[in-house]
């Protein structure tokens, strides 16, 4: 009996903690690359300003350097864009506005390196913390059923704000991110051109039991979803199982790009699958496997994912 309980005990912790991760994971802090990125904008081709929205939502604006400069990743995807015979604009002009959001357990400075790249292709970027992420004042994360509105805000302050027309524009998101940009991408009179999709999955809660099946098996597998799930209801009165990016992403009528690792065991690559092909069968769209890529790798492998990116990017959002 003691064995029993002491058991009982420990799994009770394991659902308690995975409720909360799900729902509030640890903040990650500004990390020394951050540092050094916002102490030294000029030499990766772009100037920073930071505000915040009215909601308090932390945030930066990313524009290309007028004159031109460019730091390296930005000389890198120019190279590759030019390889491959993209129209460019020219070094420091901005053609439209990217709006990036973030995954679960990161913040807007993650993506201080992907905006370089964009920026240096023409585009002027915009990121923001997701709620219980960063500095965003908000305790939860509910994968974008509460925070589809916050691209659109974004881009709409930051353009009376910074004086920049918010058309045209184009949504990037990853892992959570991704079911964000979805969620946002389908509001009505959504003002995108134009989407991508890194890592994400049509549904949360299939995502966790594979995850965990993949581990422990399929009986503990369904056993920790259907606690963490329960922790994560009391936490923000949200079901996982409506945590679902598939019925958003069949209402889509812009552009899509969705990429995913083939060996990332956080989201498998048959979530993201069924989430591509929830798409309307009308839909532009494009699916690019990223080969042997993780979950935490998928942007940094010898792929040129970010020439891909911004190739879309560039052939939809323009004026």
């Amino acid at each position: 009996m003691i064995i029993l309980g002491l058991a009982a005990a420990a799994l009770g912790g394991a659902f308690g903690w995975a409720g909360h991760e799900l729902s509030s994971p640890a903040r990650r802090p500004l990390q020394d690359y951050h540092h050094e990125f916002l102490a030294n904008t000029a030499e990766h081709g772009v100037r920073v300003e930071s505000f915040r929205l009215k909601d308090g939502t932390p945030c930066l604006m990313m524009e290309p350097l007028p004159d031109g400069r460019l730091g390296r990743r930005g000389r890198v995807i120019r190279e590759q864009l030019g390889a491959e015979g993209v129209d460019l604009p020219p070094a420091g002009q901005v053609t439209g506005t990217l709006v990036l959001v973030h995954g679960r357990k990161g913040r807007k400075e993650d993506y201080l390196l992907i905006g370089e790249r964009l920026c240096a292709a023409g585009f002027r970027c915009l990121l923001a913390d997701m709620p219980a992420h960063g500095e965003h004042p908000a305790k939860v994360i509910t994968f974008g059923l509460r925070e589809a509105g916050i691209p659109a805000s974004l881009l709409s302050e930051a353009s009376a704000r910074f004086h920049f027309p918010d058309q045209p524009a184009g949504l990037l998101g990853m892992s959570m991110g991704g079911a964000v940009a979805v969620h946002a991408a389908a509001q009505e009179r959504a003002p995108w051109k134009a989407l991508v999709v890194i890592s994400s999955f049509d549904r949360l809660d299939s995502a966790i039991q594979n995850n965990v099946a993949s581990r422990v098996g399929d009986t503990l597998g369904k056993l920790w979803r259907a606690g963490a799930g329960w922790v994560y209801q009391m936490r923000t009165g949200v079901r996982l199982e409506q945590i679902c990016s598939d019925a958003p992403a069949s209402r889509l009528s812009i552009p899509v790009l969705m990429a995913h690792g083939t060996a990332d065991r956080v989201i498998p690559i048959g979530s993201g699958k069924r989430l591509f092909q929830s798409l309307p069968l009308m839909t532009e769209k494009e699916w690019i496997d990223v080969p042997d890529a993780d979950h935490h790798n998928v942007l940094i492998t010898d792929f040129p994912i970010y020439a891909s990116v911004a190739r879309w990017m560039l052939r939809h959002v323009k004026p």
